[in-house]
């Protein structure tokens, strides 16, 4: 079974894909995958460097910073990005899911932060499940984390699917505004149960 689950920025989804490992799912995560290929000597890196310039490569590695910056003024860089970063990171997740097969694992976590804003997922996964929560929670998640502003964030939430779209998408529905660690982690149990973990 392939799980996708998805989220916007500080809804807690990464949280619950890891706690969905730790009941026996393998787990495959795009952003950290998109984070290898975009790291020094990265598979990615030779490609962003021909596309961006040498400004955008730090010690052999994507400048996340100016990245982020320039795709926030410029709506053509996150497409001439995606162009580059997602051929190689859906060969690294397709490997990684034939991996899991192959282990036998009865379930595939798919974290995807992106996954409704791209129609393939769609097609490559079995159920689809969306962590949600109010918008204002995931501005002071994200703000205690990694000390951006909230407009900073609200422009990042800006790029993403709006809640509406997401919880469409949905086939299971976590909503994690105001649970304890312990209540998320019983409604990560009550999913690998259900899926025969």
């Amino acid at each position: 079974m392939k799980l996708g689950v998805t989220g916007g920025i500080g809804s807690g989804k990464s949280t619950v894909a890891g706690m969905l490992r730790q009941n026996g799912a393998a787990l495959i995560d795009a952003d950290a995958i998109a984070r290898s290929v975009t790291e020094a000597e990265g598979a990615a890196i030779a490609a962003l460097r021909d596309e961006f310039g040498p400004d955008y490569i730090t010690d052999g590695a994507l400048d996340r910073a100016r990245m982020r910056t320039l795709v926030f003024s410029d709506p053509t860089a996150k497409q001439r990005l995606e162009a580059i970063v997602h051929p190689f990171v859906g060969r690294e997740i397709a490997h990684a899911a034939a991996q899991a097969h192959r282990a036998g694992h009865a379930l595939i976590v798919f974290d995807i932060p992106l996954l409704t804003e791209s129609p393939r997922w769609a097609r490559q996964l079995d159920t689809v499940l969306v962590v949600d929560c109010r918008e204002e929670t995931q501005i002071q998640r994200v703000q205690m984390r990694s000390g951006l502003t909230a407009d900073a964030v609200r422009a990042i939430m800006a790029t993403q699917s709006p809640r509406a779209t997401r919880r469409a998408a949905a086939d299971l529905v976590v909503y994690n505004d105001g649970l304890a660690l312990s209540d998320l982690q019983t409604k990560a149990r009550e999913i690998a149960v259900f899926f025969g973990l």
